[in-house]
């Protein structure tokens, strides 16, 4: 049984907040066997057991887990409960986007990789705040503009009325 949120088959991949396919964040954290992610799997994917919106890929800065410990949620502290291994500066970890965005309003937000960064992020923080903040910025923004090429191509061919192939029929 499929788990909203989690790649299959059977459904269509999450998506990135540039609306493409959603990237790994972190499979192995430091070789401990532990991905991210809600569901552990190395994605920032989310489904309604995931309340808390792990969706954000971060690149862990000392300065974002000092905050996050004072706001109450300590990421340096290892909890077996929970397959959390605890952070380090510089390790990738889907975090809460509320948290994220917080910290961005305090200054102590790190960076993120908006390639593994779930589109869900978008209904707390817009993109171009996002993307300031992305390491894979180029790489984020080379993907807008191949999305952009195929819009403008889908628009010419319904203003000409030619209906674009679909499942791929030809």
């Amino acid at each position: 049984m499929a788990v909203e949120g989690q790649n299959s088959q059977s459904k269509s991949p999450s998506r990135n907040i540039i609306g493409t396919d959603l990237r790994c964040c972190c499979d192995n954290v430091r070789s401990s066997g532990i991905g991210t992610g809600f569901f552990r799997d190395g994605l920032c994917s989310t489904g309604p057991a995931d309340s808390s919106r792990h969706t954000v890929c971060v690149r862990a800065t000392d300065e974002f887990l000092t905050f996050s410990k004072l706001m109450g949620n300590d990421l340096s502290t290892p909890a077996q409960q929970y397959m959390f291994p605890g952070l380090e500066a510089g390790d990738r970890w889907c975090v809460c986007a509320a948290r994220w965005v917080q910290a961005c309003e305090a200054g102590f937000a790190p960076p993120i990789f908006a390639l593994a960064t779930h589109e869900k992020t978008l209904s707390f923080i817009n993109l171009e705040t996002l993307l300031h903040y992305a390491i894979d910025v180029g790489e984020a923004e080379e993907e807008l503009k191949i999305l952009e090429e195929k819009r403008m191509i889908l628009e010419r061919s319904f203003m000409d009325g030619i209906p674009p192939r679909q499942n791929g029929e030809s």
